[in-house]
């Protein structure tokens, strides 16, 4: 763990093609979510670098039901994918977190995924507001888990 990111990895035993499409269809992330917030996503698939998508949220922290847009910040397809969140009504640039998942094939049918949240350009007043990270690495750890098995229910 770096002061500002924590990463886990796991290969996943399936195509890097399949676990990218599950990725990049946000309707899938409440399955992958390991933190328990993510309750539904669109079903508009995540095609470039800019896309933004809307997730509708749930967390007592955040006083119940909210909608976070996500925009797409990186994006090679079966090689990564990575989004800031973003509180619905909140400029992007007072959050500055970001998810990002690296890809890496480790043969046909054997995929190597890293998994690292990062709040490196988080904004000043919201570090004030919010203890960094705010999930621990067990929270990417399950999202692993639960992509690996997302991708075995394809």
């Amino acid at each position: 763990m770096s002061e500002t990111s924590i990463s886990a990895t796991r290969v996943i035993d399936a195509p890097a093609e399949d676990i990218f499409e599950v990725l990049s269809l946000p309707a899938k992330h409440p399955q992958v979510d390991g933190s328990g917030t993510v309750v539904s996503g669109t079903d508009q698939r995540i095609q470039q670098t800019g896309d933004v998508f809307v997730m509708n949220m749930h967390a007592e922290a955040m006083g119940g039901d909210y909608k976070m847009e996500n925009h797409v910040t990186g994006f090679d397809p079966n090689k990564l994918i990575a989004w800031k969140p973003c509180q619905e009504g909140t400029p992007i640039e007072h959050n500055g977190w970001e998810w990002m998942y690296e890809l890496q094939p480790q043969g046909p049918d054997s995929t190597q995924v890293t998994l690292t949240y990062a709040w490196s350009d988080v904004h000043p007043k919201l570090l004030k507001k919010v203890s960094f990270p705010a999930f621990p690495e067990s929270v990417l750890e399950e999202s692993l888990e639960n992509l690996a098995a997302a991708v075995s229910d394809k």
